[in-house]
């Protein structure tokens, strides 16, 4: 079983992306992306979704 993530929670996921939990839905989470210091130059929505089992916890 994955272990999910919870809300306030740093997670990192696709080559490097790290983001800070928002919101946990049963199949996956919402993060807000303007927790990285390089978010303005990825040129990133603020928010994304993320599948329980794309991520890794940091924090």
């Amino acid at each position: 079983m994955v272990k999910k993530a919870k809300v306030g929670d740093i997670i990192e996921f696709k080559n490097g992306l790290r983001g800070i939990v928002e919101k946990v839905n049963e199949n996956s989470v919402i993060v807000d992306l303007t927790y990285m210091k390089n978010y303005r130059e990825l040129d990133l929505q603020e928010r994304t979704v993320v599948n329980h089992k794309n991520y890794k916890i940091i924090e």
